[in-house]
């Protein structure tokens, strides 16, 4: 279904700013699979409208007016997910050649180390009423400590990049703009230590990435990618896990059925990514030319948001869609037809390290933990009030014995 609403401007802080920071004209909400598909893959719908003649990109623009200092902006509103072609082309390019299968593959026996540390320190994390955040304490820490490997910072530094995620995600110009300062410092601190001594990491594949037509990343673009991999490899990430082990301990014949069959895993994942993911819509995409979506007509400048949530609950695209059924794909050997991790272009460059994490955090936990169970009801889990987003503010569990 397509539908049509109208967006009204209104001050920082607003609840109805939150539903909608942008503001200002008509947006098209398109709801269907194969319309939000058609929308995420079509050149013509692009990810901003073209910037005045020495303005601000619509992206830099929203961020100044909501605080984020104006020479910080950039490094949020320059990443990937913000730009077309040709400079997106140009960027993917140079970063899917160190964004490679065979490092994520090599990361997957860390991962599982992490994961494991993780676990076996969560009974010290039981506060009185005998419960545990796995938001913060599992979800939070796993995916930030890997994107960390990946990238090379050292092991004395994670805990800066742990809070400076914190800050990131708050949106809020108080702690953004301090983060902003020193991660970008941090960042091309360490670039040019990658470049006097290589390593076997993520960021001296980024530092000597190049090509022949375009030269390597400029120091602002190389911040915003490294910004744009652990917004996305952390953030995402983490609320895949939370709200996947949420769903699983609130659909116990669903966990059952893992508990059962650790080979369910991967499909689970996916499963779990369409019914409960993290990413409600997509960005926004303006329209550079009349097209037809739908069968309704956009019009050249209007603008279109595709919701990713709905598309993933299309019954002329899934079987009995708000049903969660972990053996959806199971023995189907084809990919998901899910859009959580958007799609054409766009399509999420670490969609397979996300996979990864959720696949090993959900096996080890299941492992270790049988007698895992909600400390609270489903009704009183808590939803941070974020626009485009479904993420929990904390997940209190009990833990069981743990498994001999």
């Amino acid at each position: 279904m397509t539908l049509e609403y109208t967006a009204h401007t209104y001050p920082p802080g607003d609840p109805e700013l939150v539903e909608d920071p942008y503001g200002g004209s008509p947006v098209w909400l398109v709801t269907r699979h194969d319309d939000v598909s058609e929308v995420l893959s079509d050149p013509r719908l692009a990810m901003g409208p073209a910037p005045p003649p020495g303005g601000m990109d619509v992206h830099t623009e929203m961020l100044v007016k909501l605080g984020v200092a104006e020479h910080l902006a950039p490094y949020l509103a320059g990443n990937l997910v913000h730009t077309d072609p040709p400079d997106h082309t140009r960027l993917r390019k140079l970063v899917t050649r160190a964004f490679s299968a065979r490092r994520i593959a090599a990361l997957r026996p860390r991962v599982e180390t992490v994961t494991e540390e993780l676990l076996r320190t969560l009974p010290e994390a039981v506060d009185a009423g005998g419960a545990v955040d796995m938001v913060e304490h599992f979800a939070f820490p796993l995916p930030i400590t890997v994107i960390c490997e990946l990238l090379g910072v050292p092991a004395q530094d994670r805990p800066l990049w742990r809070r400076w995620s914190v800050d990131c995600g708050s949106m809020d110009p108080r702690r953004m703009n301090p983060m902003l300062t020193d991660i970008s410092s941090y960042i091309l601190e360490l670039a040019e230590q990658r470049r006097a001594e290589p390593a076997d990491d993520l960021l001296t594949a980024l530092v000597q990435a190049r090509d022949e037509e375009s030269g390597r990343l400029s120091d602002t673009e190389l911040i915003a990618m490294v910004l744009n991999l652990v917004i996305a490899g952390h953030e995402t990430t983490a609320h895949l896990i939370s709200n996947g082990l949420a769903a699983l301990l609130t659909h116990p014949e669903q966990l059952a059925l893992l508990r059962d069959d650790p080979a369910l895993v991967p499909g689970a994942v996916q499963e779990l990514i369409r019914w409960c993911g993290p990413a409600v819509t997509a960005m926004l995409r303006y329209a550079r030319e009349d097209t037809t979506v739908g069968g309704a007509r956009i019009r050249r400048g209007e603008r279109v948001q595709a919701v990713l949530g709905t598309a993933n609950r299309d019954p002329a695209r899934f079987a009995d869609p708000d049903t969660l059924d972990i053996r959806r794909t199971a023995g189907e050997g084809r990919a998901p037809q899910h859009v959580g991790y958007s799609h054409g272009m766009h399509y999420c460059l670490g969609a397979s390290l996300a996979n990864q994490e959720a696949e090993v955090a959900f096996t080890a936990l299941l492992a270790r933990c049988p007698g895992l169970a909600l400390a609270v009801s489903p009704q009183e889990l808590k939803w941070k009030p974020l626009p485009f987003t479904r993420v929990l503010t904390r997940l209190p569990v009990r833990l069981g014995a743990p498994r001999p």
